[in-house]
């Protein structure tokens, strides 16, 4: 450990620096408007696949002929790469509110879903019961949805909305945990069962999903990133089994693979496992297999169906 004492770099010092260390820069003005408008830190793991080590310690070296506008086309993929799965996450996410607020209005009643009975009896879990609670209240306070305002003006209990509002207010991550934490195996299986799913397997997509979208929604990097949060590998359905087994569980693949046969489900009409093809073929600086698709990806379910 010690005190960090590196100093800020000028753009024009930035761009002198990676073509000291042998960057092919073709155009300065690019590169410096680059480096002004997303910056050098963030373009860094662009430009790793490019390095080789260096003489010097702690520094690092481009390959031969390595170009800036490759660490560009490899950045320019991954926007592509986020809003496409943004894309398949919207309606996934919309019908995993539905199916919650649903089973749980008609199940337990409108506010059903606020009964502490529902959920483990542990301390812990009760204490996480009531912040959940807590973090609901504030959202449906913030709240400018004409259907929220027209609650708090109406009614005067219960404070909190029915299930079916409550649904459109909480995040995808609090939902998660609404899901997660019911007491009773049979609620979450009613839920996973509309989307083919096992209550275990679907409990830790959602968990996972979440993760994936807030890197979406905040540009982080999805390319070629390993992820902390993991997916069960599922025993049925027999098709996505199939597809996610050999592929690497940190890696982006199996969201990927998860997210195509939710859409089956959930909006059969969108032509996003096609896009999806076509964005990684179309990219030839990019891995596959760094992104976790097993070696012979093109020629598996559910990717071979869109050639």
């Amino acid at each position: 450990m010690r005190k960090f004492e590196k100093p800020a770099t000028s753009i024009q010092n930035q761009v002198a620096l990676l073509r000291r260390r042998g960057l092919v820069v073709n155009d300065v003005v690019c590169i410096e408007r680059c480096l002004e408008l997303v910056s050098y830190y963030r373009l860094r793991p662009y430009w790793r696949p490019f390095e080789i080590p260096a003489h010097h310690d702690g520094d690092h070296a481009f390959r031969k002929g390595a170009m800036f506008e490759d660490v560009l086309t490899l950045y320019r993929f991954d926007q592509q790469l986020r809003r496409l799965v943004l894309d398949g996450i919207e309606p996934v996410e919309v019908a995993l509110r539905a199916r919650w607020a649903h089973h749980m209005a008609i199940t337990h009643g409108p506010h059903g879903y606020l009964e502490a009975s529902l959920y483990s009896d542990k301390d812990k879990n009760r204490e996480r019961h009531e912040k959940a609670k807590d973090t609901l209240a504030k959202d449906f306070e913030r709240s400018k949805d004409t259907f929220a305002e027209h609650y708090r003006k109406t009614y005067t209990s219960p404070r909190l909305p029915p299930a079916w509002m409550a649904a459109e207010v909480m995040s995808l991550g609090q939902l998660s945990k609404w899901i997660s934490d019911l007491k009773q195996r049979e609620d979450r299986q009613a839920i996973a069962k509309s989307f083919g799913l096992d209550e275990r397997f679907f409990t830790s997509f959602c968990h996972h999903l979440t993760h994936v979208r807030n890197i979406c929604a905040h540009h982080g990097r999805l390319w070629n990133r390993q992820f902390t949060i993991t997916i069960k590998c599922p025993k049925r359905p027999a098709e996505l089994a199939q597809a996610i087994r050999g592929a690497k569980e940190r890696r982006l693949h199996n969201t990927l693979a998860v997210l195509n046969y939710l859409l089956g489900i959930v909006a059969p009409e969108m032509p996003w496992r096609g896009c999806v093809v076509q964005l990684i073929s179309g990219c030839p600086l990019v891995d596959p297999v760094r992104m976790g698709f097993p070696e012979n990806w093109r020629t598996r379910p559910p990717w071979v169906h869109s050639a």
